[in-house]
């Protein structure tokens, strides 16, 4: 919650030594809503721009869902998502969406006497898990996978999101891929059904429940979870490796979609084939509206994604998330001007 509220001072607090009056640059802040998955690259990449530049950015962190509903509103001038929309989707809301920065999700867990990145899962054991079905930390199932691991015989408290989560869905799909019965009983989604488990509100509320409940299990954003010390595991992978997350496997994960061939950018990276592949990698989207009542304001979000995958990179790799590779920044920016007018149908970017 306090790098929450240090990142609203950043972005939207006044600055004394650029003279701007809070009331001043309230009014010159893009707006942007959703995703908390990229929240802390968007966050630093706020600060420099704004320290480059003097426009700020006042990004909620609420959720893929609840950005995806403000945008469709008109609230903002971008909604953020972890979970691509549909073709379909996008046409009948008069969207577009990019991708804007990778990074991937891992599984936490409270465990006294097992260090972070010492316990092995598989999205198999970890369906199980969420569906009830496993429910000490002692199984043998668990076990199985952790030969020389001292594991306590404490009931399982499951953890996930309480609210609409592009997270979740990476989550939900991962495990729908790797165990039919999750996907039969539960499935892939930004919001489902769980079968047990306490909610937490974006992934502060899963990281707190987590760092509070001993013997529990939850599943936040990479670079959440190394910037707050949590206790992370192993996940085994597609090709039957068991891998550290880290940038080097979220890019192999990565290496080989298909983004030309995927309408609206919207792919789906969990559970890619390749040894060194994490298997829950994602990638965040930003949302705009095609037609731009305030082309301004457009231009102003289009400028500050532009600078940051020109500029971002490095303050992206810093904090474990992967930057967009250039061949498909040039998509993007292709599909910028494509798709992007104003009220008179004159191209914004």
């Amino acid at each position: 919650m306090q790098m929450k509220q240090m990142f609203k001072f950043i972005v939207v607090g006044a600055s004394a030594a650029m003279a701007f009056s809070s009331a001043s640059v309230m009014a010159a802040d893009m707006t942007g809503a959703g995703a908390t998955f990229p929240y802390p690259i968007y966050a630093k990449w706020a600060e420099t721009y704004k320290a480059n530049t003097g426009n700020g950015l006042n990004y909620q962190s609420v959720g893929s869902g609840a950005g995806i509903k403000q945008i469709k509103a008109k609230t903002v001038e971008f909604g953020a998502s972890d979970m691509p929309l549909k073709a379909e989707e996008l046409e009948e809301a008069g969207l577009m969406q990019f991708p804007a920065i990778m990074g991937g999700v891992v599984t936490i867990v409270n465990l006294d006497g097992v260090t972070p990145g010492q316990l092995k899962m598989t999205g198999k054991v970890v369906g199980d898990i969420y569906l009830g079905k496993i429910t000490k930390w002692s199984a043998p199932e668990i076990a199985a996978l952790n030969s020389g691991v001292k594991l306590p015989d404490t009931e399982i408290t499951v953890v996930h999101r309480a609210d609409g989560s592009g997270t979740s869905f990476l989550f939900t799909d991962f495990l729908s891929k790797t165990n039919p019965e999750f996907k039969s009983k539960i499935g892939a989604g930004s919001a489902v059904k769980w079968a047990v488990g306490v909610g937490g509100k974006g992934n502060e509320g899963v990281a707190a429940n987590v760092q509070r409940i001993k013997g529990s299990i939850g599943y936040v954003e990479w670079a959440y979870a190394k910037k707050n010390k949590m206790s992370h595991t192993q996940l085994q992978n597609k090709d039957g490796n068991f891998l550290q997350p880290d940038d080097d496997n979220f890019k192999a994960a990565a290496a080989s979609a298909p983004w030309t061939q995927t309408p609206g950018f919207g792919v789906v990276l969990t559970d890619q084939a390749g040894k060194n592949s994490w298997p829950i990698t994602g990638v965040s989207f930003i949302l705009m509206h095609k037609v731009q009542a305030d082309a301004a304001k457009a231009k102003e979000v289009l400028k500050f994604f532009d600078w940051a995958y020109k500029n971002g990179g490095a303050a992206a790799v810093e904090l474990d998330y992967v930057p967009m590779p250039a061949s498909v920044v040039k998509l993007v920016q292709e599909s910028w001007k494509a798709n992007l007018k104003d009220a008179s149908g004159k191209a914004i970017y």
